[in-house]
């Protein structure tokens, strides 16, 4: 049993495989305004893909807002794609409730994104300052993990973001 887990796993891992290429992409924020990743265009772009009903998700929320709080000013921004369909005012409420920092954009829950495959919750996308997807995982990320990554991609090393 636990070998077809693995490879399940091995699986999701694979279907988050990404090509670099620049990517415009617009979704309503919880003001129903729309919201575009090229408006970020420059900055490191964390975009996280989670469900106020998943567990991993609400574990990673506290490291993606002390990534995006300490880095704010700075060159990279996280924002959090909700990908369930849920009432405006409800999403409002988590969101307070669990004081997210960085930008909520909606999105009815759908399997290929113009980021790539959401094949699980959470799924997080790396964009780099040029607007290009460079990295995604499935699975929980946290903050150590993600600046590991983004240091090593501005030093110049290019590696896989799963062995930080």
């Amino acid at each position: 049993m636990n070998k077809w887990l693995a490879i399940l796993i091995s699986g999701l891992l694979l279907a988050v495989a990404v090509q670099a290429s620049a990517v415009d992409y617009e979704l309503p924020d919880l003001d129903d305004q729309q919201q575009s990743l090229d408006q970020y265009h420059g900055k490191w772009v964390i975009v996280n893909y989670w469900a106020t009903w998943c567990e991993l998700c609400k574990i990673e929320l506290p490291h993606l807002a002390s990534l995006h709080e300490n880095n704010k000013d700075g060159d990279i921004v996280v924002i959090g794609v909700n990908f369930e369909s849920i009432n405006t005012n409800s999403l409002k409420a988590f969101v307070a409730k669990n004081a997210i920092p960085y930008p909520v954009l909606r999105s009815e829950p759908i399997r290929k994104t113009p980021l790539g495959l959401v094949p699980a919750l959470p799924t997080t996308y790396i964009i780099d300052p040029n607007g290009e997807i460079v990295a995604g995982e499935v699975g929980l990320v946290t903050r150590e993990h993600l600046e590991k990554f983004i240091a090593r991609r501005t030093s110049g090393k290019q590696d896989d973001p799963s062995k930080s």
